[in-house]
This record gives C-alpha cells, structure tokens and sequence, in this order.
C-alpha cells in the first residue's frame, strides 16, 4: 500500500511543539519533511527532558524525538544571507512551508507568505503562534503556559479553594497542531482543485477555547468553575486511592441506576442521597466510603468490580501501564532503532486508513541529511555546499 499524502513535500521550519507535532503527523503519512534547524540556536526541543540515562545530548532527547518522527533534518543558519538563499531554494522546492516563529520574523528575511507568494500562488504556507497573526496580541511571543492562560484552561483548572492552576503540560502544542493538520489538508484540496495556495494561520489559543467552550459558558453565567475531579452534573464523580502507592480508580456515576449500584457495592443507602444535589451536599460522606472499599483493592479489579455493576469507572494509568495497556497494544506503538536512544517505541498517528499505511521513521540527527536534500532534492553543488559549511552557513 503506498502512504495517503506520498509525494507532498513540506518545508519544515518549524520547532519546539507546537509546529513540528503538526508536521510530525504529516510526515507519518507519508509527505517528505524537511526540518530546518540550526546548531547556532538549538531547537528547544533537542534539549528538553527525557534524556537516555539523564545525560543531555542534542540528539538523545526523547520529546525531540517523540514529535519529531518520519522526517528529514538540515542545518542553514538563517542569520547569514547566503543561509537564506538556500533556505529560499527549499522553500521553491516545497508545496507546504510550516513556521511557528514571532510575528515578523520570516518577513525579515523574505520568507514570508506576501513575499513567497508574489512568484508561487500555488504555496501553501502554515504559520503557528500563540495568539495568531492579526488582532491586538498578535506580537505576543510565549509557550503553552501563556496560552493556557490567555484562553481561560487555567482558571478553570484545579479547586475552589486554591488559585488557578497551571497546567504542567502545554495542552496548546498539542490541540493547535491538530487544527493545524487539518488546515494543510483543507489546503492541499483546495490546490489540488484550483491550483491556489493559502496561508493557514493557527493560534494556540483559539483551539484552546474551541475546546473548553462549554465551561467557558459556565463560568459567564455564574456556574462553578474550579470543581477539582467533581462534576457539576454528575456526583459521585472522581478518583479514589487503592491498593498500592499512587494507585487510584477513576468512577462516575451518571445517573440514579449508576448511583444505586455503587451505593451497593460500597455498602451506602442509596435513598439517602436521591438526587444530585443531595449527593454533592454529602459528598464526603459519599467519597469516605468509596475511599474505603477501593483503597484496599487493585486498582484494575476494582474498576472491573463496577463495570461489571453498569457504573462507569477505570483504573488512572500511569506511564509505564498506558505503555503496557493492551487497549494500546497492536500497532498504537511502533518500535524504532534510534541511533541515541536505542530501541524505543514512537506513537503512531492515532488514524487508520484502509486502503493506505502508516510508516514510523527515525527523527534526525541534527544535519544528517544536508546532503541528501541539499544536493539531491535541490541539485546543487557539493563543492558549494562543502564551502558553506566550512564557514557555517549550513550549520
């Protein structure tokens, strides 16, 4: 089978997450990657935690590699004139350039949309930031944490009694990419019918909002906001301790059958509590209970306990059981041979296509194929290309 967007090339000048976990999709479905980078200003990516044995190295970075599979790496310096030529061929070279740096930076060095444009109007030009590239925030430069916070997920986030909380992962490199994919597909359609390009402008807090509405709307309109694992319309709702050290059941009851059935289990009345309501008010009561019928079981059991009785319920996996999860299991992850990190799996794109397949392919090595682009994809000279080296420019 060959691989759904085979034959599309993306110039990938991207980086961190927000970006390349786009990019990274595309790439396992086939479109050849090209990612820019630079040795003179790492990409943070290369540098960001999990290392193999805790030792820092720029290509031993498990996130770097996690978000960055299935593609090509270069080095050009953009800081030098001759680097940006090369940058530009690339860019002729491409059907897609994907870039997630600060407004005006591509238009400094020509590579912006209005300019590319100008002599290719069948470009298709992807461009991620915090809070996209028009309106009053448009400058703004930050990471996920400003976008959680920008869109509201941090003040929704944590409990009534405590301050807003941040969340520790950047859920905005994550969502945004998703709108972003699906932006460069719309695109790539609409090229495919009218032979015109577009530029595709993907805030990360916008998707963040699109996501989050609901509770939005809520909290407008005087709803509870920071509720913690509570629900405001289902109760009991939440996790609770089992057997073990940091080993815990989620359980969600949502309605009066859910609710008498785990009353049973843990040996509560369950006509003591009739409504919501009544639950919420006795909550503590409700979750000392649970608490003492799941603290001194496994965690699977448990969850297996209450399924079995119709109430929705699962045990909170850590990293090592979503790995080992057999739900995961056949096909999610695919074992690679990284020349750093050894043999790991990578996360396939959570899709599956009948008539098309999925390929998991080693990240770059930092520059590992200059070569190959450079001199085969864009035919140029490798006496040049040796020269430009040696004075940094493709570094």
């Amino acid at each position: 089978m060959t691989q759904a967007l085979a034959g599309v090339k993306i110039a990938d000048f991207s980086w961190v997450g927000a970006g390349p976990r786009a990019t990274k999709d595309l790439a396992d479905h086939g479109a050849i990657v090209v990612k820019v980078e630079s040795a003179k200003r790492l990409d943070l990516g290369r540098m960001s935690p999990p290392f193999r044995d805790g030792k820092r190295h720029h290509d031993a970075s498990a996130f770097f590699a996690i978000t960055n599979t299935s593609k090509l790496g270069v080095t050009i310096n953009l800081g030098d004139p001759r680097g940006v030529e090369i940058a530009r061929k690339l860019v002729d070279w491409a059907d897609v350039v994907v870039e997630n740096f600060g407004k005006g930076f591509m238009e400094r060095l020509g590579l912006d949309y209005a300019t590319l444009s100008a002599t290719r109007p069948d470009l298709i030009m992807l461009s991620v930031s915090v809070a996209g590239r028009t309106g009053p925030m448009s400058d703004l430069r930050g990471y996920g944490n400003s976008a959680a916070a920008l869109s509201g997920l941090a003040a929704l986030s944590g409990w009534p009694d405590r301050p807003p909380h941040m969340p520790p992962f950047a859920y905005g490199d994550v969502v945004a990419p998703m709108f972003a994919t699906i932006g460069v597909l719309a695109a790539l359609e609409h090229r495919r019918r009218t032979g015109q390009g577009r530029h595709i402008d993907v805030s990360q807090v916008e998707p963040l909002v699109h996501t989050i509405e609901d509770v939005l709307v809520r909290a407008q309109t005087g709803g509870e906001t920071r509720i913690g694992n509570a629900s405001p319309t289902l109760a009991p709702h939440g996790v609770y301790p089992c057997r073990g050290h940091d080993q815990w059941a989620a359980i969600a009851a949502r309605d009066a059958a859910d609710w008498q059935a785990l009353a049973a289990l843990v040996g509560l009345d369950a006509a003591a509590y009739p409504d919501v309501a009544a639950r919420r008010a006795g909550a503590e009561a409700i979750d000392a209970a649970i608490t003492a019928w799941t603290r001194g079981q496994d965690k699977h059991r448990a969850a297996d306990q209450l399924v079995a009785a119709g109430v929705p319920a699962e045990a909170v996996n850590d990293g090592r059981d979503v790995f080992t999860d057999p739900e995961l299991g056949g096909g999610h992850y695919v074992a690679i041979d990284h020349p750093m990190l050894g043999v790991c799996e990578m996360p396939a794109p959570p899709t599956r296509f009948s008539r098309s397949e999925v390929k998991i392919g080693l990240p770059p090595r930092l520059g590992e194929h200059n070569a190959l682009v450079f001199e085969e994809y864009l035919g140029l000279d490798p006496a040049m290309l040796a020269g430009l080296a040696a004075e940094g420019v493709l570094a």
